[in-house]
C-alpha cells in the first residue's frame, strides 16, 4: 500500500508562539506560549528550534554550560505520569542548566488521581513558571493547558505524539548529513507518538517520509492529512505494509518497540503482527550505502531491531539520546525568550 500527501507553508515566526489549535476540541487559551505538538509549530519556528539546539550543544561541548540563564528565578514542575530515564533527566538537567530549579511531583497527585488535571493546572500556575508533562491521553495535556493560559506547558510525552524526541532526532540527522531537504527518511514499525511526531518534524524539514506498518497499526488518519499542510519542498508522506519496500532510498532507517507503554496486554497479539518488521542487516542493506540507524530507546535486541544493527557503526541512537538535551533546552529557551 502506498498513500502520498504533499504541498508547502511559509512565515517566519521567532520565538515559539502561542500554540494554534488544529482540531475542533482544542482550546488552548489566547497568549498562553506552550510546546504540546509539532502541528502547532510552524517550520521556521522548527528551523530556529533546531538552529538553537545546535548552538547551545556547542557551547555546552565548550565548557560553557550556562551561555544564557532565561530560567533564572524561574521554577518548572515535572509531572510524570509514566516511568521515564533520558527525559526526566534530560529535562531535569535543561532546567538546571537554563538557570531554573526543577520540581517533582509525586505521579500518585499528578494528573487526574486524587483531583482532576485541571484542578492541578490551576493550583500550579501560581506556584510554578511551566510544567513538563508526561502522560498518556493528550487530551489531558490539552485540557492543563487549557486550565492554566499562565503556564507554559511542555509535552514530553503523550501515547498520541512525543515532539521533543523529533526535535532531537532531526537534530541528529543534521549534523550527520546536513542539509535535510529532498532525502528520505524510513520508520518501520507501529504508527505510533514517535512515527506521529517525527513524520510532522521530518516534512517540515522537507524529508520525504516512508512508514511500514502491518495492517491495524498505521500511522493514524489525522497524521496523514496533517502531511499536506505541514510539509515544505515537495516533501511526502507514504505508508507501506512491505517494509523492504519502504526502506529504499532512505538515508535513515528508524524503529520503535512493538509494544509501547500500557500495551502490555497486547504484547502477544503485537508480536505476531510485528514479527516481519524487525530491522536487521538485511533491511538495511535495501536502503541507501551507510543509512543511519534510529531509535528512540530503550530497545529491545532481538525484537524490533538486531543486536548487530543497532550497536553497528551506522547507529546513531545514543546520539539521538544525547541531543534530547540540548533539543529541550532550546524549546524551553524559546518559550521564555
Amino acid at each position: 500500500m502506498s498513500r502520498t500527501t504533499s504541498a508547502g507553508t511559509g512565515a517566519r515566526v521567532q520565538p515559539l508562539k502561542a500554540a494554534r489549535p488544529t482540531r475542533a476540541d482544542r482550546t488552548q487559551p489566547p497568549g498562553a506560549r506552550s510546546f504540546l505538538s509539532l502541528a502547532d509549530v510552524t517550520p521556521e519556528e522548527l528551523d530556529a528550534c533546531l538552529a538553537e539546539a545546535a548552538r547551545l550543544k556547542q557551547a555546552r561541548a565548550a565548557g560553557r554550560r550556562r551561555v544564557e540563564t532565561p530560567l533564572s528565578g524561574r521554577h518548572v514542575a515535572l509531572l510524570f505520569d509514566k516511568p521515564s530515564l533520558r527525559t526526566r533527566v534530560t529535562f531535569e538537567v535543561a532546567v538546571r542548566e537554563l538557570g531554573g530549579e526543577p520540581i517533582h511531583v509525586p505521579s500518585d497527585v499528578a494528573l487526574g488521581g486524587r483531583e482532576s488535571a485541571a484542578d492541578v493546572a490551576r493550583n500550579l500556575e501560581r506556584w510554578v513558571d511551566a510544567v513538563v508533562i508526561r502522560t498518556f491521553a493528550q487530551q489531558v495535556l490539552e485540557e492543563f493547558a487549557s486550565a492554566a493560559p499562565r503556564l507554559r506547558v511542555v509535552n514530553a510525552l503523550t501515547d498520541e505524539e512525543h515532539p521533543c524526541q523529533a526535535v532531537a532526532d532531526l537534530l541528529t540527522l543534521q549534523e550527520r548529513l546536513g542539509t535535510l531537504t529532498g532525502r528520505t527518511i524510513a520508520y518501520v514499525g507501529d504508527g505510533n507518538n514517535v512515527a506521529t511526531s517525527l513524520a510532522q518534524a521530518a516534512v517540515m524539514s522537507g524529508m520525504h517520509v516512508h512508514l511500514a506498518s502491518p495492517e491495524g497499526y498505521a500511522l493514524p488518519d489525522r497524521v496523514q492529512a496533517q502531511g499536506a499542510r505541514l510539509s515544505r519542498h515537495g516533501a511526502t508522506l507514504r505508508l507501506f505494509t512491505d517494509a523492504k519496500v519502504a526502506v529504499k532510498g532512505a538515508c535513515a532507517v528508524y524503529t520503535d518497540v512493538w509494544t509501547s507503554m500500557g500495551q502490555e496486554h497486547e504484547s502477544r497479539r503485537r508480536e505476531r503482527a510485528f514479527a516481519g518488521y524487525q530491522v536487521n542487516e538485511a533491511l538495511m542493506a535495501r536502503a541507501e550505502p551507510g543509512a543511519l540507524f534510529m531509535h528512540c530507546l530503550p530497545a529491545h535486541r532481538g525484537e524490533e531491531v538486531s543486536a548487530g544493527v543497532l550497536d553497528g557503526p551506522t547507529s546513531v541512537v545514543f546520539d539521538q539520546a544525547e541531543n534530547r538535551l540540548h533539543a529541550q533546552k532550546a524549546i524551553l529557551s524559546m518559550l521564555f525568550a
